[in-house]
């Protein structure tokens, strides 16, 4: 009899076990859904805060000569601005990072690298964009030294380049060698191309003096 009855009692001690473990499964289950949950409502509240909660602001562009009002947002950066708000794509975007110089452009004739130059800081001044170089049908001494000098493979850095060598040219019209690659050293090129680059820029310095 004391055996038949510890039996009952060990039976009776499992089933307890079995419960409670498969109780603090569930629970466990249940405590690691519930945070991941929660952070997920949290991440869902926040992007939508941000969507609905940046500040905007109306700013007044002087591009290419023509002016325009355009409501941006206080985070906006200018490469963007003038890619998707204003359809000038001939800046290019490739680092994002200010480290590559293909979205160069002028501000107050000065090459600064838009993809990293918020669109309120810009606000009234003078923006110039590869699409504003040339004039009347006619391209610029810089667009045409780098046509006829080959001076690209890909193209995609190009704009940039041809936007840095033209301030370069209006600070130093006659550049040594030497000055050219060190005006030009703040844009990359992918494919390599420095030495057609380097000449273009010397072939336009000449048609300049012409």
């Amino acid at each position: 009899m004391p055996k038949k009855r510890d039996k009952k009692i060990d039976k009776k001690h499992q089933l307890s076990r079995r419960s409670f473990l498969k109780g603090v499964g569930s629970g466990a289950v249940t405590a690691a859904v519930i945070p991941s949950s929660i952070a997920a409502i949290k991440a869902k509240e926040t992007i939508s805060f941000q969507e609905t909660g940046v500040e905007k602001e109306v700013v007044n562009l002087i591009i290419n000569g023509r002016t325009y009002n355009v409501e941006v947002e206080a985070r906006e950066i200018l490469a963007d601005t003038l890619r998707k708000r204003l359809n000038l794509t001939g800046t290019k975007i490739i680092c994002g990072q200010g480290a590559c110089g293909a979205c160069t452009v002028l501000v107050d004739g000065i090459p600064i690298y838009s993809c990293i130059t918020l669109t309120m800081d810009v606000n009234n001044r003078d923006i110039t964009t590869i699409e504003g170089l040339a004039s009347d049908g006619k391209l610029h001494p810089v667009q045409e030294a780098f046509i006829e000098k080959d001076g690209m493979q890909c193209g995609f850095c190009t704009s940039g380049q041809i936007m840095s060598a033209v301030a370069l040219l209006k600070n130093n019209p006659n550049p040594a060698l030497e000055e050219v690659k060190l005006g030009m050293s703040g844009n990359l090129c992918r494919c390599g191309a420095y030495p057609k680059i380097f000449e273009s820029v010397l072939a336009a310095a000449e048609k300049g003096r012409r």
